[in-house]
Parts: C-alpha cells; sequence; structure tokens
C-alpha cells in the first residue's frame, strides 16, 4: 500500500454548490472532470500542475481561520476559488468569469 497521500476535495460550501448548479450542462462536466483530476494527484502535483495554475489571490479576504485564498482554473472558461485543509481542497466557489475570482468585475 502506497504512503502516497493524494488530495481530497470538500465540496459541501453552499455557495460552490450553486455557482457549480449554474453552469451550462458542458462546462459543468468539464468542471467535475479536472475535479476529479485534482483527486487523483498529490499536493506538490496541485502546486505544479501547468493546467491548473495554483495562485494565491490577494484581492479576496480568506474566511477566519483560513491564512489563504487561492485560484486554480478548472476549464479554459472557469477557474475556483479554495483552500488547503491539511489533505483536504476546500472549494469555495466556480467563477465562470476570470474577473470575479479576483473579486473584481
Amino acid at each position: 500500500m502506497s504512503s502516497v497521500k493524494l488530495v481530497q476535495l470538500d465540496l459541501n460550501n453552499p455557495a460552490f454548490q450553486e455557482s457549480w448548479f449554474e453552469l451550462v450542462a458542458d462546462e459543468a462536466e468539464r468542471v467535475r472532470a479536472m475535479l476529479k483530476k485534482i483527486t487523483k494527484l498529490t499536493w506538490q502535483q496541485v502546486y505544479t500542475d501547468k493546467g491548473l495554475h495554483w495562485e494565491k489571490i490577494y484581492s479576496v479576504t480568506p474566511p477566519r481561520g483560513v491564512d489563504s485564498i487561492y485560484s486554480f482554473r478548472l476549464s479554459k472558461s472557469s477557474r475556483d476559488l479554495g483552500f488547503r485543509d491539511g489533505q483536504f481542497l476546500r472549494v469555495l466557489l466556480v467563477c465562470a468569469d476570470h474577473d470575479g475570482t479576483y473579486g473584481r468585475k
């Protein structure tokens, strides 16, 4: 049995669920496929994956108890906001508009 720890997802945030459910079917499927891919990665792979473009967001205030919020690409037109909590990626929101990810519109 391997001791490599893969990323686990927490998709329970109501804002994430609402924004995901509002996507058109094709885009929602692309987001689902990328989330599935993330569960097969280690955190080091998430940080360096060129397709995800993991980056710290400075223009969004993190929730209490969270050091930083990060943006990552889920498809060509959608980005996500989330944060690391141990092995979990706590997903906060899907932004179909890239500017919305960065707290500006």
